[in-house]
């Protein structure tokens, strides 16, 4: 799993790199738009749906469910601080995808229970893209987590999300996560299409 979250210092920008994510090979997208108002917000989403429709990727909003429901997306990723995930399934259905960020053991408990259908754990490092970050995991985070989750019986996807880049793959994968989130890793690429590759073999050799 390889999931693309958009950046970008506008609502164009953010579309125009999630068509080049697609278009070299990226099949996940989360559509991360802030600061911008629900029209904007709206019309951006529906033009990320139509990208992804093209290159037939999942599409996922970052907490505004309402956007994500008008805009027919794939799914929604709530934060800790978003709307409960039990209200949004409510909201969206059963059909929708609801991911929940996590930070703690605690937390993703709290999601298994309230039925997501993974959890972005993180961040693995210090990222700028986001404003209010929890603390740091580091491998050693990650480890102590997914070994107390199986040692609980509990199995959900986990995503390793922040600051992550292509030398942690292998790493990270070792910890038992099924897949990771990137953001700055795929942004402004120069080779694009290669990079993507390298990072889907990296998943694939677990």
């Amino acid at each position: 799993m390889l999931q693309y979250i958009s950046q970008g210092r506008t609502a164009q920008e953010h579309l125009e790199n999630i068509e080049n994510a697609c278009k070299s090979g990226c099949s996940w997208v989360q559509l991360r738009l802030k600061d911008e108002d629900i029209a904007t917000h709206l019309d951006t989403a529906i033009q990320c749906r139509n990208i992804c429709d093209q290159y037939d990727a999942i599409m996922i909003v970052n907490d505004n469910v309402s956007v994500a429901k008008a805009a027919l997306a794939d799914g929604i990723h709530l934060g800790l601080s978003d709307m409960n995930p039990r209200e949004a399934r409510k909201i969206l259905g059963d059909n929708f995808i609801i991911g929940g960020t996590a930070n703690t053991l605690e937390n993703c408990i709290q999601h298994i229970e309230d039925n997501v259908d993974y959890i972005g754990l993180g961040p693995y490092r210090h990222t700028v893209t986001k404003k209010k970050l929890s603390p740091v995991l580091g491998i050693e985070g990650y480890k102590n987590i997914l070994i107390q989750l199986k040692n609980k019986n509990e199995a959900i996807p986990i995503v390793a999300i922040g600051g992550i880049t292509e030398k942690d793959i292998t790493i990270l994968m070792q910890t038992g996560v099924s897949g990771i989130a990137v953001s700055g890793e795929l942004t402004k690429q120069k080779n694009l299409e290669k990079k993507v590759e390298t990072i889907k073999k990296l998943l694939a050799n677990r």
